[in-house]
């Protein structure tokens, strides 16, 4: 049997030869993935830029500085990720991408995703999370609501989708890096479980078959520092053990 990263060496080779859709006729070469094929998180870009069309690298140029200078602000090397487009060539002009070449290279991502078997999935910018949103059946908002969902962890079934900002809106000014810093922030606290997980009443209800494991996902394993047992607990304020996470009291935990 094959291991991963031989899986995803036989996938990178499809990649780089393949003429499926319009793309592969106006690209220099198709950009593999990169990073560690057993990474808990993905990052999943939209499309190689003009740098990263020319040299068969991901995030190179200035989105690849603006996303260097992020993760060592933050504390975590890019290395320790599997990163991947949605799109694996070249958009002409830097357009936008079409459904059809989203349809057809999105078969190259699920493979991946199956491949590396991650638990937080993180589309950045606009169409790499329509597509996730879209594929695990959760809702998509309105373009003028959809920034309200970068830097939040959402449950899809067996992964965490994080969506967060594209390292480009710096580059186009759309965003300063200080906001980005904060949204990227969100990666350190998914990739740590809660310091208080083993000593808290929501593992002891779960692992009595209680609760659901959502709330383990979404909060214990995924954004504990949005839950509001953490803050009070960090702050000594007294709170009930059957208060859930975001604050509520369920009745039914006795």
């Amino acid at each position: 049997m094959k291991t991963a990263e031989e899986n995803i060496q036989d996938l990178e080779k499809k990649i780089s030869t393949c003429s499926f859709c319009r793309l592969s006729e106006s690209r220099v070469q198709a950009v593999p993935p990169e990073g560690d094929p057993k990474a808990r998180i993905v990052i999943i870009g939209q499309a190689p830029g003009r740098e990263e069309n020319q040299r068969g690298k991901m995030f190179l140029g200035p989105s690849g500085e603006v996303l260097n200078q992020l993760c060592k602000r933050i504390g975590l090397n890019r290395e320790a990720f599997y990163m991947t487009n949605l799109l694996k060539c070249f958009l002409p002009n830097c357009r936008k991408p079409r459904q059809d070449e989203i349809d057809t290279c999105s078969v190259y991502l699920d493979q991946e995703i199956e491949m590396v078997g991650p638990e937080v999935l993180v589309p950045l910018g606009y169409h790499p999370t329509k597509h996730f949103l879209k594929k695990y059946g959760l809702e998509i908002p309105d373009r003028y609501s959809f920034p309200e969902l970068f830097g939040r962890v959402l449950i899809a079934g067996k992964y965490k989708i994080l969506p967060l900002r594209h390292p480009a809106t710096v580059v186009h000014q759309s965003a300063n890096f200080e906001k980005l810093e904060k949204n990227y922030r969100k990666l350190l606290i998914v990739s740590q479980t809660c310091k208080w997980h083993q000593v808290c009443p929501v593992k002891y209800f779960y692992d009595r078959g209680k609760l659901s494991k959502y709330w383990i996902d979404r909060y214990c394993k995924g954004d504990w520092e949005s839950c509001e047992r953490y803050r009070m607990e960090e702050n000594n304020i007294p709170h009930p053990d059957n208060m859930l996470p975001d604050g509520t009291i369920d009745h039914n935990l006795e």
